[in-house]
């Protein structure tokens, strides 16, 4: 439409304020607002108004009928050993069909790390220091190697680091993998509103804008024509997870497996709470409907709960990771009014906005809301979803924080005990301290193994087996 036409739309939906300062801008200032704006899905807008800004709580969770979601338990907690082995056959006959990519969530800046670039640039291992990116990318490539296919990897990057992410896989090659199997696009962006529904500006020609929540990522998905791509290349398992977790699965087999063989439309993986009010969510049932309920939002009495075994009742706990199919991924992402849309949620926060006279100010307090989706409210709309249980201190260890929990120390020494029970587990010994970290550093390349199967068997296939009294770094 026209700059005319757009702009009469805003005024005939109530927000003419975006363009109050329009007369008195440039022409670049002008355009740069004119694009912002044609972005913004004013029937949306007016819904979010309606149903969030009205005081309505957007929890909907009936909590005097909740129940633990069931899940699959690891086959040494009790799980059905064949049931996991029948898992891993299917997810590596599929991996070996093309049918598995990637997606990693990486819209975040280093800030909290005191780290100057994007997340994923961050370098977290011990000896190598290597970055999340690579960290990935070789799991990946272990992956591509072992199963003689073709694994195409997702990238959500965010307005801020965009162009810095491309760079850095610019730079370093790829890390070895298949440039035209590397995709990157960025997270969605929504405007902030006032408490009276109102979208706010930042300055007089730019609208206040935040990215639009790791669920926008769905969206993100469908938009870019990434799950085009999915669908043409016959991919039928895409594995989710953020971009702060280097201990993750990048491809799981079995986890594959399990999402495949109930023909799920989302699967997600859990960890036992390590205690009633850890921070994480919930794994939650209500009828047939899987959802996960935030740990701020479980009533304390139901948080404390025990089962008849003296364990924590609602003890599963969501770590960001899933499985989700395509097909499910555009119609979720396709969807913004029917019973596949994501809910937003708002969070009332301090916003820099202009003044009467366009000036714009800090507030001291909060004066407006951003809006936000979350991936794991698409389960409610999933179709046979299957969780299944997956080792902590395997496969869980953040870097969100400088330092303390889920901090780049924590998450180096948790590397280091892996590697620890991966030697030890292979029949050698290696000396270690009072919390179980090896006294020499260690670190054992993705190219080497990601499992500690893989690392048994590739050790044990060694001419000649490295000393482990000095730090040693195991690579191919």
């Amino acid at each position: 439409m026209s700059e005319n036409e757009l702009i009469a739309k805003f005024n005939d939906a109530g927000q003419g304020q975006v363009f109050e300062f329009y007369e008195n801008l440039s022409a670049d200032e002008k355009s740069a607002l004119i694009t912002q704006a044609e972005t913004i899905d004013l029937t949306e807008i007016a819904s979010l108004s309606k149903e969030l800004l009205s005081g309505a709580s957007d929890i909907g969770v009936d909590f005097d009928s909740l129940q633990a979601a069931p899940y699959s338990a690891l086959p040494e907690n009790g799980g059905d050993v064949g049931l996991w082995k029948k898992a891993k056959a299917c997810g590596e006959e599929a991996l070996r069909k093309n049918k598995v990519a990637a997606f990693t969530v990486a819209g975040g800046q280093g800030t909290r790390l005191g780290y100057n670039g994007p997340k994923g640039t961050f370098p977290v291992t011990p000896i190598n220091s290597k970055p999340l990116f690579q960290v990935f990318a070789e799991k990946i490539l272990y992956a591509i190697k072992r199963y003689d296919c073709s694994l195409h990897w997702f990238i959500m990057t965010s307005y801020l680091n965009h162009s810095q992410t491309v760079e850095f896989f610019e730079k370093n090659d790829y890390f070895g993998l298949n440039e035209a199997e590397v995709h990157f696009f960025s997270q969605g962006l929504m405007p902030a509103l006032t408490p009276e529904g109102k979208i706010m500006l930042e300055s007089k020609h730019r609208i206040a804008m935040s990215p639009d929540g790791h669920g926008g990522a769905l969206r993100a998905l469908v938009r870019s024509g990434s799950v085009k791509i999915m669908q043409d290349a016959g991919v039928e398992a895409l594995s989710y997870f953020q971009v702060d977790n280097p201990l993750v699965h990048c491809i799981d087999p079995e986890f594959v497996g399990f999402h495949l063989l109930e023909q799920s439309d989302m699967s997600s993986k859990m960890v036992p709470k390590a205690y009633a009010k850890e921070k994480v969510g919930n794994f939650c049932k209500q009828g047939d409907t899987y959802l996960v309920v935030e740990y701020s939002d479980l009533p304390d009495a139901l948080t404390e709960k025990k089962d008849d075994a003296g364990e924590l009742y609602f003890r599963s706990g969501s770590i960001a990771i899933h499985i989700l199919s395509p097909n499910f991924i555009d119609r979720v992402g396709s969807d913004t009014a029917g019973k596949y849309k994501l809910p937003f949620h708002k969070a009332y926060k301090k916003i820099s906005a202009v003044d009467a006279l366009g000036k714009t100010v800090k507030p001291d307090s909060e004066n407006g809301y951003k809006m936000e989706m979350f991936v794991f409210d698409a389960l409610p709309l999933a179709s046979k979803p299957v969780i299944i249980e997956t080792d902590r201190s395997s496969e869980f260890s953040p870097v969100k924080n400088p330092e303390g929990v889920d901090s780049v120390i924590s998450c180096k020494e948790d590397q280091q005990k892996q590697f620890a029970r991966w030697i030890r587990a292979a029949g050698a010994q290696i000396e270690t301290d009072a919390d179980d970290i090896p006294v020499s550093k260690i670190e054992i390349s993705p190219l080497f193994a990601t499992t500690e199967i893989e690392f048994a068997e590739k050790w044990a296939s060694l001419s000649e087996q490295p000393s482990l009294d000095n730090d040693l770094y195991i690579k191919p």
